[in-house]
């Protein structure tokens, strides 16, 4: 009976009972203006002229087209349930629920949160000290799935990142990860390696000093040594050393003839590490070591070499052979001088010739007997 007087009344007044849980509110405008902001529990709200909208607050955030008009016109209702976070012109926020990051928000940006969802906690950052974010910060962020308000930038071991802002250098990154906020200054890292390695100039083709065109592979081993003067001093520090090496080798090679240039190899590469190792000092690298790895020479060049090379070697093995035929000669008349002043060496030679001829025959013939077989003529028989 109770229930249905109690109806009965608000009909005649112009009200209906609404009920809201833990995780709504509702507001209320009368005539088009706010006139309340309703939390959990039963109300009566009017039934005519009212709009009402039913917000939960497990979003988080208070999103509505009254949103501005009821911080401007009721700042009472908004200052019991809602929490409003602005940033300023150079300004980073870290919206926390909880201690957990939910949002960050852009420089000049806005946004309204449920009081009664939080507790919340703002973290606020300045763009224009450091656009850097911690790297426990960053890990969190990600974590949270807000990642997209951080620029990563990654260096591995071995190298060093030159750190830009709008195009101006700034400091130098060690190996790992670093982040920075998406906005404010634009962040632009250059990787260079500082390890020790080695840069070919191949198939260079050099004109000699006796008009041989000829190809030559070269090789600089570099270090990077000042990456912040490597960066800045020129615009591709590994381009600069390519050409150094390519002109000042053909400077050295132009200077010599073909055959200079195949004897003298090893003290052009001493010339031309000398010459660029000052050079390359002035933009930050350290040069070890230039070499004039390989000399390609035209194909009727190599055939003509390859046969002065077979006709020296013919001469030297001439030379060898009359060398030896004269030691030989040599050999033999200090033999026969021996033997002629020595009657018993020149019977052990006969006698030498006879084992030697009686060795390769059946039968053996001897006139006169054996003292003259070295001046008659001796019949050899089957």
């Amino acid at each position: 009976m109770t229930n249905v007087l109690t109806r009965m009344i608000h009909a005649l007044t112009g009200r209906e009972r609404v009920t809201l849980t833990e995780t709504q509110r509702m507001l209320v405008l009368v005539n088009g203006r706010f006139d309340a902001l309703l939390g959990p529990g039963e109300h009566l709200v009017p039934r005519d002229n009212c709009v009402r909208e039913i917000h939960s607050i497990d979003r988080l955030r208070f999103i509505t087209a009254f949103d501005r008009a009821l911080f401007r016109s009721r700042p009472d209702l908004a200052e019991g349930h809602l929490t409003e976070v602005r940033t300023g012109p150079e300004e980073i926020a870290v919206v926390l629920r909880d201690g957990r990051p939910v949002q960050v928000l852009f420089p000049e940006e806005r946004e309204v949160f449920w009081t009664d969802a939080g507790p919340f906690t703002v973290d606020r950052f300045d763009l224009a000290s450091d656009p850097g974010v911690d790297a426990a910060l960053a890990r969190r962020l990600d974590r949270a799935s807000l990642g997209r308000a951080l620029t990563t930038v990654t260096v591995a071991e071995g190298h060093v990142g030159m750190l830009h802002f709008d195009g101006v250098l700034v400091r130098r990154l060690p190996p790992g990860v670093h982040s920075f906020w998406a906005v404010g200054p634009r962040v632009t890292a250059r990787l260079v390696d500082m390890r020790t390695r080695a840069h070919e100039v191949a198939g260079q083709e050099i004109l000699t000093k006796d008009r041989v065109t000829i190809r030559v592979n070269l090789t600089a081993i570099f270090r990077v040594t000042d990456p912040e003067r490597a960066v800045s001093a020129v615009s591709d520090f590994e381009e600069t050393l390519h050409r150094a090496v390519q002109l000042v080798f053909r400077r050295r090679v132009g200077a010599l003839t073909l055959d200079q240039l195949l004897a003298e190899k090893g003290a052009i590469d001493v010339e031309a590490g000398d010459s660029l190792r000052a050079e390359m000092a002035g933009i930050g690298i350290e040069l070890k070591e230039i070499a004039l790895k390989d000399v390609i020479l035209p194909g009727e060049i190599r055939e003509i070499l390859n046969r002065v090379v077979e006709a020296e070697k013919e001469a030297e093995a001439n030379v060898i052979l009359r060398r030896e035929e004269t030691n030989a000669m040599r050999a033999l008349l200090n033999t026969a001088k021996v033997m002629e002043d020595n009657p018993v060496m020149l019977r052990l030679k006969e006698l030498e010739a006879l084992e030697a001829i009686a060795a390769k025959v059946d039968h053996l013939t001897v006139h006169n007997g054996t003292k003259g077989l070295m001046q008659e003529i001796a019949r050899l028989r089957d």
